[in-house]
């Protein structure tokens, strides 16, 4: 029902799916999603799947507790187990004569325009060869400053990238609740979110939040970055075999349904940034501007933090510091520590350069 107008899907799974808590590969449940992915295929769905398991399954095979590794030492063992996870998947997939590929990312990767749209030529490169993209988190290299940290915010951006329809993240519960319900006997679950900041304030958070290596938060906030992208995403139980069936059939989880149509790629892009690299804050009379469709100029900026790049991605507060949009600097802070409060016309001899007058472009921006 919920994925029968989605032509593109993006499907997380988590490493508990793959590996159970006594660290045994659950092939059977791996041979029952391998066929819910073959029967999407013959409804010419296309789909990409975002897994973990690489750090769990290279603990397997070299008898390490992976509670106790550092970054260094997971870094390696990523290296061996992306190899066992893919080998996994490669024989799962290929009886049903499905054929995958590999695709490893960084935080990086879905950051940079540059490199995110070099993803999206990939994703659509694949499609046309009739492979299924797996996508992990590039965990060989990524340190603790570029990493996303967890696969539901990863899958959220390759979504956000590929202009998927639907997120599915398949978690250890049945959807998002109104409690916690390994804590509340009278938790329910909540079927359909309409209107997330809304809906939002009506349940009990911090019941809500303690469960799951990401907990239900990062859930939240994938959801956040899918809506905004005009992508709809459902959180449900994939312990049960067959996962995909059967949110189709027993409708047991919850629908975040997305009230945006599908933004300008370049806008799109902006809103979701996960890492913006500074904050600008501005005065009121360049909030009213940028309302009226006007551009960022230095005259109205009268604070800033962060140290970052022309080019990179930047919140954008009102005097109240609540932030009112983001967007792609024009300048570095350090420039803009020299011009904030200056009109155009002292930029050049403040810098000792001519450049352009627009800190953050109308076309760059996006109010939030």
């Amino acid at each position: 029902m919920h994925l029968k107008n989605s032509k593109i899907i993006v499907i997380k799974i988590g490493s508990s799916l793959i590996v159970d808590s006594k660290k045994k590969i659950r092939k059977k449940w791996l041979s029952s999603f391998a066929k819910d992915i073959q029967k999407l295929k013959f409804k010419n769905k296309k789909i990409i799947i975002v897994s973990s398991g690489a750090i769990a399954l290279g603990c397997k095979k070299m008898n390490y507790n992976k509670s106790n590794l550092k970054l260094d030492k997971s870094q390696a063992i990523a290296s061996v187990g992306q190899i066992e996870l893919m080998n996994l998947f490669s024989q799962t997939f290929s009886k049903l004569k499905i054929n995958i590929s590999q695709i490893l990312l960084t935080l990086d990767d879905t950051e940079e325009r540059r490199r995110s749209i070099n993803a999206k030529r990939t994703f659509e490169n694949l499609f046309k060869l009739d492979y299924i993209p797996i996508v992990n988190e590039n965990d060989t290299i990524a340190t603790s400053e570029i990493k996303y940290g967890d696969n539901d915010r990863l899958a959220s951006r390759v979504a956000q990238i590929t202009n998927a329809d639907t997120l599915i993240l398949l978690s250890d519960v049945d959807g998002l609740f109104t409690k916690n319900p390994k804590l509340f006997k009278d938790a329910k679950l909540i079927k359909k979110v309409n209107n997330l900041n809304k809906d939002m304030e009506k349940i009990y958070i911090k019941g809500v939040t303690e469960f799951g290596k990401g907990g239900m938060n990062t859930k939240i906030e994938a959801a956040k970055i899918c809506n905004l992208a005009g992508c709809n995403m459902i959180i449900a139980n994939g312990l049960y075999l067959n996962p995909i069936q059967q949110i189709e059939k027993k409708n047991i989880c919850t629908l975040f349904e997305s009230r945006i149509s599908k933004l300008h790629a370049r806008k799109k892009w902006i809103i979701s940034s996960v890492s913006p690299k500074g904050t600008l804050v501005i005065d009121d009379g360049a909030k009213k501007a940028l309302v009226g469709g006007k551009s960022l100029l230095a005259a109205g900026i009268i604070n800033l933090s962060g140290k970052f790049n022309k080019g990179d991605h930047i919140k954008i507060l009102d005097t109240k510091n609540k932030e009112f949009a983001r967007g792609l600097s024009s300048f570095s802070s350090e420039e803009i520590n020299k011009i904030m409060g200056c009109h155009s016309n002292e930029i050049e001899k403040k810098l000792g350069y001519i450049t352009k007058s627009e800190v953050v472009h109308k076309d760059d921006m996006v109010e939030v």
